[in-house]
């Protein structure tokens, strides 16, 4: 503990603490007040005061509201003892907010007495219509025997109510006999509302900050409380150690750290969401705000907390009993109720005709068996029931013995399933995907590798294999939940081997016709011409198709494209000088051409053609018709030499004597005729009317009839 806080707190101790009966306060508010005190220890000193007992442990059936006691006693502390104002009933443990309700029936019989319920608190407050008057102990008896407990739910939440009866306004918790008040205090810090709880008394018995060391502690003192305020733990002698530092568990550890903390081995901590977290050192625990996090749950604040809002002080919270010295009070009595309702059911199956056992548990003792939802006997009594022999499903009802709702328990006979059919043989042709089939009287199947493998492959009554190669067999099992026959079907699967067809491109000839052949014998043809024999004759080019079907129905469609090949003519052959090119009618790629019908090539175009009558060709590759032509190769020499050496001594054109009307004129290069070559006169020897003429560049034209177009050129005359 800080040494500043721990003077604080011990001044305000000493100036406002006076001393309380039989007790004796020494030492830190941290220390023990006494080791070898419980919350349930009493003592054997009775104080004068009245006392009060009830009985009436009862089962209450919902729907159905019950007294809340069967007899109720209350004495009055001496002769002149005979009344008081209240008498409280208060719903403690399990109690359910917005389902349970007391009320106070035959009101006209109680003129002197009117009820209050207040269902925060689950208490019902008997008094005077007269604010402090009090009310003779007579009236109270009459009128509690007439209270009666309900609850709006078929099905209650929890399986018991405890009835708290007292003559204090405190809440009593019957579990451990000790009373819990909320004293509001606007603003009050919590170290003088520990001064202030410890200085206050309740019918001799000393007060102090509430411990909740218990689930139904801190419902009684958090959830049905009238406020929100202080309780008495704190962690301001170490931080994140917290301890109960007043009544009997005074120095008790109830959490370790922070909200990621723990409660040790046999504590308890209500603290809520994120709580603690020592925000703006919080040493101090707080019951949170109705509205804010878990209902009755704890917060740790400041000494002062808020000055406003959900984290201002509302006051404190007090707990009596439990302390050396106190006297043992019988100002309080309870009853409780046992709520009659089935706990669990189990309800049974079998596969195929028999007995099934059924199960439930209950609230009470007693538990029958009904066959009807409503009305009907009794089969049996008892928590476990054996049905009757069953050929189908059966639901059964059970019940507490109360007019509620019975509970449905079914007794389940699932059907023996077996398979009724498959598609086997599965046959496809080739490797790929199979289909498999199979119905069951019942449920569902299960499909298998072999008849012993556990492995699934898959379910359902049409499954799909995948890539199946060979010839397999697989299995089939009916399943009916977990009951089924044992026995495995097989569906075989058979892969038959089509027709191994080659698709073609072939070649027919203009004008011709081609044999088109499926190419397997022994099996049926269904060509896409409608013939249906193993070749047919066609005529045109085109797609051809046959589907070959062999004799275990499988087949393959065979794609034949005929392509018509044109026979080749030639239009024309251009010469230019020795460079030769043949023009066909129709250009195609599959001709061929040549200039000497021995050697052909792809081009149509011949360089260095000799001089003279040649012939050109044209032929289709496969064979599909050949065309030739003549044309002539005319070269005129590019100079001649005429000095008799018998090289060059004249200039001709070769082959020029094959053009009937050829004529060649040849000028000097001033444009002056020298002479005319024709198919007479085939040459010039250099020489004009017979004189010999200079050296020197001549021009010649050439036309080889009257249609053809002049060719020009020159030559040179060297000497």
């Amino acid at each position: 503990m800080k040494l500043k806080t721990f003077l604080k707190i011990a001044i305000t101790f000493l100036v406002f603490t006076p001393l309380i009966a039989n007790a004796a306060i020494t030492g830190s508010i941290f220390k023990k007040e006494s080791d070898s005190i419980s919350k349930n220890t009493k003592t054997t000193l009775i104080v004068n005061s009245p006392r009060i007992a009830a009985s009436g442990n009862q089962i209450f059936c919902p729907g159905s509201p019950l007294n809340v006691v069967t007899d109720i006693t209350i004495t009055g502390a001496d002769a002149t003892d005979i009344g008081t104002e209240a008498v409280y009933i208060q719903i403690t443990g399990d109690y359910a907010n917005g389902q349970d309700l007391l009320t106070l029936t035959n009101i006209a019989m109680h003129p002197t007495i009117i009820a209050t319920w207040s269902s925060a608190e689950g208490k019902l407050q008997l008094s005077s219509p007269i604010s402090g008057a009090k009310v003779l102990y007579q009236d109270f008896v009459r009128a509690v025997k007439d209270v009666v407990f309900s609850n709006s739910s078929l099905n209650p939440a929890g399986t018991t109510r405890t009835f708290s009866i007292t003559l204090g306004q405190a809440n009593y918790l019957p579990r451990n006999g000790h009373y819990y008040r909320f004293i509001s205090a606007i603003n009050i810090p919590w170290q003088d509302a520990k001064i202030a709880a410890e200085n206050s008394t309740y019918f001799g018995l000393r007060g102090y900050l509430a411990t909740l060391t218990a689930a139904d502690e801190a419902q009684i003192s958090g959830e049905q409380a009238q406020g929100t305020g202080w309780i008495g733990g704190s962690d301001a002698e170490t931080e994140g150690v917290w301890k109960w530092v007043t009544g009997p568990e005074n120095g008790t550890i109830f959490w370790n750290g922070l909200a990621n903390g723990s409660a040790p081995a046999n504590q308890f901590a209500f603290w809520n969401r994120d709580e603690p977290n020592n925000s703006g050192n919080e040493d101090f625990a707080h019951i949170t705000a109705s509205g804010v996090g878990i209902p009755g749950s704890w917060n740790d604040l400041s000494n002062t907390g808020d000055t406003s809002g959900d984290y201002q002080p509302k006051g404190y919270i007090v707990e009596y009993g439990g302390m050396p010295g106190d006297p043992v009070l019988e100002i309080a009595t309870s009853t409780t109720m046992t709520i009659a309702k089935i706990t669990t059911t189990t309800p049974d199956s079998r596969c195929g005709s028999g007995t099934l056992s059924l199960q439930a548990t209950a609230t009470t003792s007693t538990i029958d068996w009904f066959d009807t939802p409503t009305g009907g006997n009794i089969l049996f009594s008892g928590p476990s029931f054996t049905t009757e022999f069953l050929t189908n499903s059966k639901t059964y009802y059970v019940s507490v013995g109360c007019p509620t709702n019975r509970i449905a328990v079914i007794a389940t006979v699932q059907q023996i399933p077996s398979i009724t059919s498959t598609n086997s043989p599965v046959t496809r042709c080739g490797a790929g995907s199979v289909t498999l089939q199979a119905t069951t009287s019942t449920g569902i199947i299960n499909w298998y590798e072999s008849a012993t493998s556990t492995q699934i492959i898959a379910s359902g009554t049409s499954v799909t294999i995948t890539n199946v190669t060979q010839n397999t067999t697989y299995y089939a099992q009916a399943f009916n939940n977990s009951c089924t026959d044992g026995i495995r079907t097989a569906v075989t699967v058979e892969i038959n081997t089509p027709p191994s067809v080659t698709d073609q491109d072939l070649i027919l000839c203009q004008n011709d016709n081609l044999t088109l052949d499926a190419g397997i014998t022994n099996s049926s043809y269904e060509w896409s011409t409608g013939a249906q024999t193993q070749t047919i004759q066609v005529s045109s080019g085109g797609t051809y198709t046959v589907k070959v079907t062999n004799s275990q129905g499988c087949s393959a469609v065979k794609k034949i494209n005929v392509v018509e090949y044109l026979a080749p003519t030639i239009d024309r052959i251009d010469v230019n000088e020795n460079r030769v090119v043949i023009y066909p009618e129709t250009e195609q790629n599959y001709y061929e051409y040549s200039v000497d019908g021995s050697t052909y090539q792809n081009s149509n175009v011949f360089f260095n053609v000799p001089s003279g009558l040649q012939t050109a060709y044209i032929r289709e590759k496969n064979g599909c018709g050949i065309d030739s032509k003549p044309f002539v190769v005319v070269l005129a020499p590019k100079f001649f030499t005429p000095n008799n050496d018998s090289y060059n001594d004249i200039w001709e054109i070769k082959g020029l004597f094959n053009y009937p009307q050829a004529k060649v004129s040849i000028f000097d290069r001033y444009g002056k005729l020298i002479v005319v070559l024709n198919q007479s006169k085939t040459f010039w020897d250099g020489t004009f009317n017979k004189i010999p003429l200079p050296a020197d560049d001549y021009w010649f034209v050439l036309k080889l009839d009257a249609t053809s177009p002049e060719k020009r050129g020159h030559f040179s005359l060297k000497r």
